[in-house]
């Protein structure tokens, strides 16, 4: 990319308290409008380059191949991947034609990788498949080989560091945890500073569009999750001390939710976080989050209607486009606590269910 759009120095935050104040600011004071004592969980995967061009070998077709999902961090050779015909980011997802006719057994060339297709997953577009190779193999053939999955919105080709953020370790995500984009070191420093405590998990970072309205109902797709001691730990001392979680992006929201028990502690260790986190969930463990500036409709922008009503949220949609936000994965930020209205709602609902 030509210039840096992660962390530009115009990007603004709309900041949401829990009594429905709204504030418009600077991203960067997200470094000072914490609390001391608060805990901010970021995800410190990696991006991969999951887009892969090549040939269906059977019918010699043009394909691409945009891998979506591991079905374990544990296994390095099997993906859930969604699956284009010819053409490339450039041309908008929805407007993407069908790969040709995919059937179990068939094989893939994609550069220097090859795949078989394990079994279609109830759409021509989806599917599950199998990269031969050992990791190394594959990581080397990923880097030699794939590029970013992309959107039309951004019209430049990215690299592979345009994806990453500035915490990125393990290079498990398929696209990037475009939240920990507002994070940099002066911020991490002035949190430590003020006592703010800063920790991290690694969580498979899904893809955010299929192309296909249908399919997209479907996502978030199962994600694999790796939750340090460290991290659990300072969460429990959080929550035992009545101060509050942070979580940057929607990935550590539904890696923390899911490996919560009852009373908001977070098991350390791996998981899987399945399913959608939206409206009727109740949140045990995170009390806000940073997101990016989504659309309605989609599983990231669904996922705030946990932390706040519809009637709120459509407020905080239009006071995002009032003031002209940007949105995607390098646009501004949203910083929104849970509402206490909606959350002594949720409780109360839960309690007399149960």
């Amino acid at each position: 990319m030509a210039t840096d759009q992660r962390a530009p120095r115009s990007a603004r935050l709309l900041a949401v308290n829990a009594s429905g104040e709204l504030a418009h600011l600077p991203r960067n004071e997200l470094a000072l409008i914490l609390r001391p004592g608060d805990v901010v969980v970021a995800n410190d995967a990696a991006t991969l380059p999951a887009s892969l061009p090549g040939k269906h070998v059977a019918s010699d077709a043009a394909i691409e191949i945009r891998l979506a999902g591991w079905l374990s961090l544990g296994d390095p050779t099997r993906f859930i991947a969604v699956c284009f015909g010819p053409g490339d980011f450039r041309m908008p997802t929805e407007d993407r034609p069908l790969p040709p006719p995919l059937r179990p057994g068939d094989q893939l060339s994609l550069g220097p990788l090859s795949a078989a297709i394990e079994c279609l997953l109830g759409h021509p577009r989806l599917c599950r498949l199998r990269l031969s190779g050992t990791r190394p193999a594959i990581l080397a053939g990923l880097a030699t080989h794939g590029r970013p999955i992309q959107y039309a919105h951004v019209p430049e080709p990215l690299a592979l560091w345009d994806v990453w953020t500035k915490i990125a370790t393990e290079p498990v995500a398929f696209e990037p945890p475009s939240a920990g984009f507002s994070l940099d070191w002066r911020m991490l420093a002035a949190w430590r500073s003020r006592g703010i405590h800063f920790v991290t998990l690694t969580h498979a970072a899904g893809i955010s569009s299929t192309g296909d309205p249908l399919l997209d109902l479907r996502l978030p797709f199962d994600e694999p999750y790796r939750i340090p001691k460290s991290t659990a730990l300072a969460i429990s001392c959080a929550k035992a001390a009545g101060r509050r979680i942070i979580a940057i992006g929607t990935s550590v929201v539904r890696a923390l939710e899911s490996a919560a028990d009852r009373d908001g502690g977070v098991r350390d260790g791996s998981g899987t976080a399945s399913g959608r986190i939206g409206e009727g969930t109740d949140l045990r463990v995170v009390d806000a989050i940073v997101t990016g500036v989504h659309q309605p409709g989609d599983s990231h922008f669904e996922l705030l209607r946990a932390f706040v009503e519809d009637s709120f949220l459509q407020r905080i949609v239009r006071d995002l486009a009032t003031h002209g936000y940007r949105g995607h994965e390098f646009g501004d930020s949203l910083l929104v606590h849970r509402s206490m209205n909606h959350t002594s709602l949720k409780r109360r609902v839960t309690q007399e269910v149960r």
